[in-house]
């Protein structure tokens, strides 16, 4: 009886541990269900609210000839080089990249490390990370990435096949540990971080890259977004935010609530249908302002939420 009790006590411990920290069998395991993610190789479109359609350009374009312009060429490719040369109109054209770089960008902070439901915001973000890594691997692109925590990040460079795709998700578990754990003293956090992530990209990600962020996108500043429409100017970029419904709304409380953390535990106060409506609408303000800022630069925006279904929130996000 006594080893039928320990090995339920160690089976709900991995279960508990899974939601709270990425596990390596989980992420790989995904690859079958990369399959069913729409395939960016070929040209995509991208629902956002209201009635805007947003397009990934799909793979980058390389110069291939320059050749006698023909009617209905596209001006914007005309040769003008070339045209003053040979005095005869000549227009550029190109082929498909047999491959594109594909980054994706996992925010590790700490407000990163919580959920009231499903499972951490973290564990989310990895498990989405892991989908479009399969699928970028599918497709035969080269795979780059990068983690970030408020005291650590990690660069990987793009690669391609099983093998590097493997190495990345082998990453973003073993940094989880020390990110949910780090020191959050205001010594140790840098309120910059997520401006820092995306400047880092923004070196890292050659033009016409596929670039996904995956974070709760706290703190994102005016420097913040600056970075972000600097990195778009060269790069398909996909702004998918992670969050908790506790943080969309506060529960009716008639009582006092005790929230219990690893270290210290926070006591909630009753709050008016006012107070939980002000609350609320912090949110949505913050998540509107997010979704303009993705709409007027043509880049896709996503909300999912730690209880969504990965696979199904993707292929809605990319669905053509």
């Amino acid at each position: 009886m006594s080893e039928i009790l320990h090995a339920s006590a160690k089976q709900s411990e991995g279960a508990t541990l899974a939601r709270v920290e990425p596990q390596l069998t989980d992420l790989l395991g995904m690859v079958r269900q990369a399959r069913f993610l729409p395939n960016w190789a070929t040209r995509m479109s991208a629902r956002q609210s209201g009635q805007y359609l947003s397009r990934l350009r799909g793979r980058g374009m390389d110069y291939d000839e320059s050749r006698p312009y023909q009617p209905g060429d596209d001006i914007r490719h005309f040769d003008w080089r070339v045209t003053a040369r040979s005095s005869r109109p000549h227009t550029k054209t190109f082929r498909e990249e047999r491959e594109r770089p594909v980054f994706c960008c996992v925010d590790y902070r700490r407000s990163m490390f919580f959920a009231t439901q499903g499972v951490f915001k973290a564990v989310q973000a990895a498990r989405l990370a892991a989908l479009l890594s399969w699928r970028a691997e599918l497709n035969g692109d080269r795979l780059g990435g990068l983690v970030f925590g408020e005291q650590e990040h990690h660069e990987v460079q793009p690669r391609r096949g099983q093998a590097a795709t493997a190495r990345w998700l082998k990453q973003l578990v073993a940094m989880a540990p020390a990110c949910r754990l780090a020191d959050q003293s205001p010594q140790a956090a840098t309120a910059d971080t997520l401006t820092e992530a995306v400047a880092r990209l923004t070196r890292l990600a050659k033009p016409g890259s596929l670039v996904f962020v995956i974070s709760d996108f706290r703190g994102l500043d005016d420097n913040g977004q600056k970075q972000l429409a600097r990195l778009g100017l060269h790069a398909d970029v996909a702004l998918i935010a992670v969050h908790d419904a506790f943080e969309a709304a506060l529960p009716e409380l008639s009582q006092r609530l005790t929230v219990v953390g690893e270290e210290r535990w926070v006591s909630l106060p009753s709050v008016s249908r006012t107070e939980r409506g002000a609350y609320s609408a912090r949110f949505e303000s913050r998540m509107t302002r997010l979704k303009q800022f993705c709409r007027e630069r043509r880049m896709l925006f996503g909300s999912i939420t730690s209880t969504d279904e990965p696979l199904q929130s993707l292929q809605r996000l990319l669905s053509l």
